[in-house]
């Protein structure tokens, strides 16, 4: 009764085929609707909700690929199954770039038909779930631009959200990568302040000699080049918040400086002898443990308590592992959107194996590797075939390429099966058991298929 729920539309304009389909859906326990027009069939799919489709490739007028296009439009969560009586590997993986769930001979067996039914019905299912996930992650698992489920993560929004009402220093530490800059924009963002500016500097990117007059501006006549008075970044953070990335990087003596700034709420540019009321919030970072350079005299320790009167520690991407596979997506979303390439998720094997990875440039590594494929490839879903050899491993590397030999070298469709036994048969060591249960077929046919 369970399957009674499931409505498969059947599509093909011959009536016998319509009539034999429907018979042998309905002995599975599913409700079919027929139609022997595809422009009938696609004005009772904009009416009525289906779980799956199952349309014949070749008919009058609008044909199976037409039907799969406006379809994708009409019912983006319907897995759409093409059926013909003459298939090429050139027709499969045209049919599977559309956005195809499958691609069906209709001399194959009633068994493979019923699987790949029941596959697609599962398929609709996770692509829900996906979306309903997806829905979630934007409401549970994001602050800002945040993105993550785990316990160090929500830590950190808690976090963020107990200093929301206080403008105290703010120190945050974490491996390169690991977002500290996003977190600086969610307290400011999160913050009274949100209505001032944000000044980011990266204390490591300005030489020495320029650092100064970039933070503290100055007077004209200052220097040989002050041709005209200039305001420092942190006049332009007033009422805002200063973000110093790279805090370590700041030379001894404008330590000292950005000390009395803190105290005493005032600045003084270069060449001025007035000091200026200033209010602002400094958050700082560092990707290197503080205290040893504190201990070298590179650092003073005054500056580091007034920086760190409340820190914040990211935890590195490989500490928080239940977060990356909500990070891809969000990277997939987020650059389709740029790219306008209609790319909607990833394949298990190329998530395990990103999953898998120690990530060494954390978030910023996991996004440029996203950017990297979603350039690279040429599929709805990621493969681990668009993802470099180290982090996917050759072996891997070298079962995505199956189907782009397959393409190149124009495989007919019974020759690209022979080529996948081949391949699963190495891979499970000859176990033909393993083997039919990951084709979906009985030890039967596999030997049949193993013998032809």
């Amino acid at each position: 009764m369970r399957d009674k729920l499931h409505k498969i539309l059947v599509v093909d304009d011959d009536p016998r085929m319509c009539e034999l389909l429907s018979d042998i859906l309905s002995e599975e326990g599913y409700s079919t609707k027929t139609s022997g027009n595809s422009l009938k069939a696609l004005k009772t799919l904009k009416g009525e909700e289906f779980d799956v489709i199952l349309t014949d490739l070749k008919m009058k007028g609008m044909d199976g690929m037409d039907l799969l296009e406006e379809a994708k439009q009409a019912a983006p969560f319907t897995p759409v199954i093409i059926m013909t009586a003459f298939g090429t590997i050139e027709t499969a993986i045209k049919a599977m770039k559309m956005g195809a769930y499958d691609y069906v001979l209709k001399s194959d067996q009633t068994d493979g038909l019923i699987l790949t039914v029941k596959k697609a019905l599962e398929y609709r299912l996770l692509k829900k779930e996906i979306a309903r996930l997806r829905k979630r992650m934007e409401s549970e698992y994001q602050f800002h631009d945040l993105i993550g489920k785990s316990p160090s993560m929500k830590r950190v929004y808690e976090t963020i959200e107990m200093i929301r009402g206080a403008s105290c220093n703010i120190l945050i530490t974490g491996e390169s990568g690991t977002g500290k800059e996003l977190v600086a924009k969610a307290i400011h963002y999160h913050n009274d302040r949100k209505e001032g500016p944000f000044i980011a500097v990266n204390c490591a990117a300005i030489p020495d000699t320029l650092i100064e007059s970039e933070l503290f501006g100055y007077k004209k006549g200052a220097f040989t080049d002050a041709t005209s008075d200039k305001k420092g970044l942190i006049f332009e953070a007033d009422e805002g918040t200063l973000f110093l990335d790279e805090i370590t990087e700041m030379p001894l003596t404008l330590q000292a400086k950005l000390l009395r700034v803190i105290e005493e709420k005032e600045v003084r540019p270069l060449g001025d002898t007035v000091s200026y009321p200033v209010d602002v919030r400094v958050i700082s970072s560092s990707n290197r443990e503080i205290l040893p350079f504190i201990r070298d005299g590179k650092f003073r320790e005054d500056l580091y308590y007034r920086l760190k009167v409340i820190e914040i520690e990211l935890p590195p991407l490989r500490e928080r592992r239940e977060d990356i596979p909500l990070l891809i997506q969000h990277f997939i979303d987020t650059f389709g959107k740029k790219m306008k390439k209609k790319i909607s998720g990833i394949s298990g094997d190329a998530l395990k194996a990103l999953s898998d990875y120690s990530w060494p440039g954390n978030v910023r590594e996991l996004e440029n590797v996203i950017q990297r494929a979603m350039i690279l490839s040429q599929q709805e879903t990621l493969l681990p075939a668009d993802f470099p050899d180290s982090i996917i491993g050759e072996k891997q590397k070298k079962d995505g390429h199956l189907l782009e030999k397959a393409v190149q070298e124009r495989y007919a469709f019974d020759q690209l099966l022979k080529e996948y036994i081949k391949r699963l048969l190495i891979e499970t060591g000859g176990n033909k058991t393993k083997v039919s249960e990951i084709l979906g077929i009985d030890r039967k046919t596999l030997y049949r298929k193993m013998k032809e």
